[in-house]
């Protein structure tokens, strides 16, 4: 057992999805919990996180695909971690790394993180396909264009007085997703 914190990080991809199963059970002195996709590292309670952890700490994580989506970003935030002296644990893959892995753990870390970054690629293939099948039958229309002459200000503030995501879009006659961006700073 180490003397150092156990520190949890949390990702979700938007606003409206719940981080509660993630790491439940687990005793935390400290959780760091994005709310963004997980396309790069730049995050801010993950960049965060790198920053406040110190040797000795332990971050724990429920899957690999909740750090990163891509295997070079994860491979790489796993070297940052343990370069740091501290331990990365994946709790659904059960694999922890400390920097002095052995060469299997290293394989796995690999070949785990290939397999989920390979499903993603596959999905978004999948996407791909239907959506030129969809258009050379002209069935597919595109998303709506929304109106853009609403400021990230009043999002935020209906956002903060309750009012639900579906009921701003709803109003403003935009998508969900343009929600988002407003939300996440993108719009």
């Amino acid at each position: 057992m180490s003397n150092g914190q156990q520190v949890g990080y949390k990702r979700v991809s938007t606003q409206l999805q719940d981080t509660t199963r993630q790491l439940e059970g687990e005793t935390l002195d400290r959780v760091f919990e994005d709310k963004i996709s997980g396309k790069d590292t730049n995050r801010p309670q993950l960049l965060e996180m790198i920053q406040f952890v110190r040797e000795g700490d332990t971050v724990m994580i429920h899957s690999m695909d909740r750090l990163a989506r891509d295997i070079v970003d994860l491979m790489h935030l796993v070297e940052t971690l343990t370069g740091k002296g501290v331990k990365v644990r994946f709790c659904k893959e059960n694999l922890v790394f400390s920097g002095n892995d052995d060469p299997f753990s290293k394989l796995m870390l690999g070949v785990l993180g290939s397999v989920s970054s390979f499903e993603r690629n596959i999905l978004l293939q999948r996407q791909k396909e239907g959506i030129a099948i969809a258009k050379k039958e002209n069935r597919y229309k595109g998303r709506k264009k929304g109106s853009t002459k609403v400021s990230q200000k009043e999002v935020l503030n209906r956002i903060e007085n309750g009012e639900k995501i579906t009921s701003i879009a709803k109003s403003l006659g935009v998508s969900r997703p343009t929600i988002y961006n407003y939300i996440n700073g993108s719009k």
